[in-house]
């Protein structure tokens, strides 16, 4: 039996492909995979799908990625099973906006080990299968791993540090395993699309109403789009895509340029905004940065009462590690986080602080220095 295996596959780029794969024939109309495997959080969204797109090709797991007890569950179905894997896609993802002094180690963790280490864990769990079905293949219709990363992986980016450093980490690392699989018929491609429109960017932010603005809204793509692209270049085994004119712009301009002056001007035209990401998207993924780094900064409403934000509800496909104990509680004027070593810092007599995740503001406050007012 030979099967496709898909992460992120309830939402955004994601269940795009799976619906192309569902929709893709083979040889005499027949389709490529026997089953496909859909994996990712959102157990009432799979079911969904595999009830709309074929619930006896269609076997889902829902399954946060991030916990570890998730890849051994794909591990022992591979095993029970022992089919070939004719595709691997990697498309689960997460991102979270803002200064690196905002976030918790918790967002950190979470963001490397769904963005890193899950696609390098999985890639490895499927390997000897996906060399199985290149066996009896050759090099043009071997098996392929599909990886999507971002544009954020073509430099640093401010505002969104450990997100860019992780599409870093999987641009290289899927062009690696390119080169090192060929004597095995088996192909790497990586997808790094720019803004995509999916609910990514909420998620992200935590803002319902977050979405691209000015210029940026010119290049934002669909995810159908994407999806169908990244299936084709993964289809001819190619080693790099880059969907749209801006983002491989962004791309030979990131081999010209410094990086220093590309992060320079980056931060300067976002101003005080918070930098959004070019994929939009993922689980698993997404997935966060800029269409073109010179047209930086998310939409938000700047109004926004703190009752607004402390109510803010994130869905279970938002895959985040802003859970109760990671987060920064300002209540009755203390800063307490079970991640912060700072949680014994008291702010002044009579001067209330919202509820904020935001401890670079709280540390501000608290301690305004010299030339505040």
């Amino acid at each position: 039996m030979n099967i496709a295996v898909v992460t992120g596959a309830s939402s955004g780029i994601g269940e795009e492909i799976l619906r192309g794969l569902v929709r893709e024939r083979g040889a005499f109309g027949s389709p490529p995979f026997a089953q496909i495997w859909a994996i990712a959080r959102n157990e009432r969204r799979l079911d969904e799908l595999r009830k709309e797109l074929g619930p006896e090709r269609i076997r889902i797991f829902a399954l946060d990625l991030a916990d570890p007890d998730s890849l051994t569950v794909i591990d022992d179905a591979l095993k029970e099973e022992m089919p070939t894997v004719g595709l691997l896609v990697n498309c689960a993802g997460i991102g979270r906006v803002g200064p690196i002094t905002g976030q918790t180690p918790g967002d950190q963790r979470a963001m490397i080990t769904l963005n890193c280490s899950v696609p390098a864990e999985l890639t490895s769990i499927c390997l000897p299968y996906i060399i199985a079905a290149g066996k009896d293949s050759d090099k043009k219709n071997g098996p392929r791993i599909l990886n999507i990363a971002s544009s954020a992986a073509f430099l640093p980016q401010p505002g969104f540090a450990t997100y860019a450093a992780s599409k870093s980490f999987l641009l290289n690392f899927s062009r690696a395993i390119n080169h090192e699989l060929r004597p095995y018929h088996v192909s790497s491609t990586t997808v790094c699309p720019g803004p995509v429109s999916t609910d990514f960017l909420v998620h992200a932010t935590g803002t319902p109403s977050a979405s691209f603005s000015g210029i940026k809204s010119l290049f934002v793509a669909r995810p159908d789009k994407i999806a169908a692209r990244s299936i084709s270049a993964a289809r001819k085994g190619r080693a790099l895509l880059v969907p749209g004119l801006s983002q491989k712009l962004l791309h030979l301009v990131s081999k010209v340029l410094p990086a220093r002056f590309m992060m320079f001007l980056s931060s300067r035209l976002a101003g005080t905004k918070e930098s959004s990401s070019p994929e939009f998207m993922s689980s698993t993924s997404v997935s966060i940065s800029t269409v073109l780094l010179p047209f930086g900064g998310v939409k938000t409403p700047d109004n926004a009462s703190a009752e607004m934000r402390k109510e803010i509800a994130v869905p279970p496909e938002a895959i985040t590690a802003q859970d109760a104990t990671h987060r920064i509680n300002l209540r009755n004027g203390n800063l307490s986080s079970l991640d912060s070593p700072l949680s014994a810092l008291k702010y002044p007599p009579g001067d209330p602080i919202p509820f904020t995740s935001d401890q670079a503001a709280a540390i501000l406050r608290a301690f305004p220095g010299k030339n505040s007012v």
